[in-house]
């Protein structure tokens, strides 16, 4: 078997993404997700170039592929390159488990569960429609929430600036202070009215310096959080050491991370207890698995990232490693509309608080051309923020 070509297709149903579909002299097909918010049409014209080395290899050789593109450039990894790398390699499994006659998860191990346990958003802008929220979510299943006031920020976001031109984002203002009072009010106020049979996480989304990551952490301590998501910036691992020193208050990152490299330190050191990758960005299925197996002798659980720009593909191969490894924790979920589910058929599912694969050949979903070309691309960014004077802010 050889492939034939690589396929790149960027579509828009509801959102952006980034699709590859690998196809062989046999007959027989794969389909991954690159998709990598905000930079859609970078990855795309990557994927492109990338193509060229692997037309007229075995398919079979994942291992072997992956290597070559991770090695070819000369300068490694980055979200571009390691996106490109993930979408190839899950097309690569997609198709050996077509050619199988097994589902992805079989060919990595079996099922260690039955289903993963997934955890919803809820959202409101006062406390009594967070609380709401939280209860249409318990209605729905959920085991674990992620609990946000007003969104990323909640009344941290003083104001919103409109854009300085069209197509181009609104711009947030954020103050920590007011965040920093608030999350643990909020906290309380959930506690006091859902008691704690319930799991809750939340995500600080990185808008926090060391100093005042800690401090929440330590003011959240008694509100029993299933983890405190992306406290600091992924750019200095050694922040986490200020952090777990100052609260036992379970902690997770890695949304953001696109190697191993990026998460070794976090867990050689034991600073977070969930690891958040994804096999979308990491450099696909066969990076993700040894990510998570780096990760079992530390007692660092998984969390993979989950948002709507991790579209279906890239949803179905998260569950797909879910499945399998022995150190899994909770999978962020989101559903897909209408218009997304007729472009990428199949796929996982969810069920009274988890998520299934279908028990299909490769990683069960497809994408339908015709249908994706019915959704042009959009050219779209991600969020902006900014402090009240006007300096540039993380998100």
């Amino acid at each position: 078997m050889k492939i034939t070509e690589v396929r790149v297709i960027v579509t828009a149903p509801e959102r952006n993404y980034v699709v590859v579909k690998v196809l062989t002299d046999e007959g027989v097909h794969g389909v991954g997700d690159g998709t990598l918010n905000g930079s859609e049409p970078a990855v795309a014209e990557a994927l492109r170039h990338a193509s060229g080395l692997i037309v007229g290899l075995d398919p079979h050789r994942i291992e072997d592929i992956w290597h070559l593109l991770y090695h070819h450039a000369y300068w490694r990894r980055g979200p571009i390159q390691m996106a490109v790398i993930s979408a190839i390699d899950m097309a690569l499994w997609d198709i050996k488990g077509k050619v199988a006659g097994l589902p992805v998860y079989q060919l990595l191990g079996g099922k260690a569960r039955e289903g993963c346990m997934v955890y919803g958003h809820a959202d409101g802008g006062t406390y009594e429609q967070l609380l709401d929220s939280v209860r249409q979510h318990q209605h729905r299943g959920f085991k674990v929430i992620r609990v946000q006031h007003g969104g990323y920020g909640g009344p941290g976001t003083l104001r919103t600036q409109p854009p300085h031109r069209p197509g181009i984002p609104s711009t947030k203002i954020f103050e920590p202070a007011p965040y920093l009072i608030d999350t643990p009010r909020m906290f309380a106020y959930l506690r006091k009215h859902l008691g704690d049979d319930v799991e809750l996480c939340h995500d600080v989304h990185e808008q926090l310096v060391p100093q005042q990551a800690a401090d929440l952490a330590r003011n959240l301590q008694d509100f029993r959080l299933f983890f405190l998501e992306d406290p600091v910036r992924p750019d200095h691992k050694e922040s986490f050491k200020m952090i777990r020193e100052a609260s036992t208050t379970p902690l997770a990152m890695g949304e953001l991370f696109v190697s191993r490299w990026d998460c070794l330190p976090l867990f050689v050191n034991q600073w977070i207890d969930y690891i958040r990758i994804k096999p979308q960005h990491v450099g696909g299925i066969t990076e993700a698995k040894k990510i998570f197996t780096l990760a079992e002798p530390y007692q660092v659980y998984s969390a993979s990232h989950g948002a709507r720009d991790i579209g279906p593909i890239g949803q179905a191969a998260s569950v797909h490693v879910g499945l399998t490894i022995p150190n899994f924790g909770v999978q962020e979920w989101v559903d897909f509309g209408e218009t997304a589910k007729a472009v990428f058929p199949g796929g996982a599912s969810y069920h009274d608080g988890y998520a299934v694969c279908l028990d299909a050949p490769g990683l069960g979903i497809d994408i339908d051309e015709a249908e994706a070309k019915k959704h042009a691309y959009r050219r779209a960014y991600m969020p902006l923020v900014r402090r009240a004077d006007g300096t540039v802010h993380v998100y």
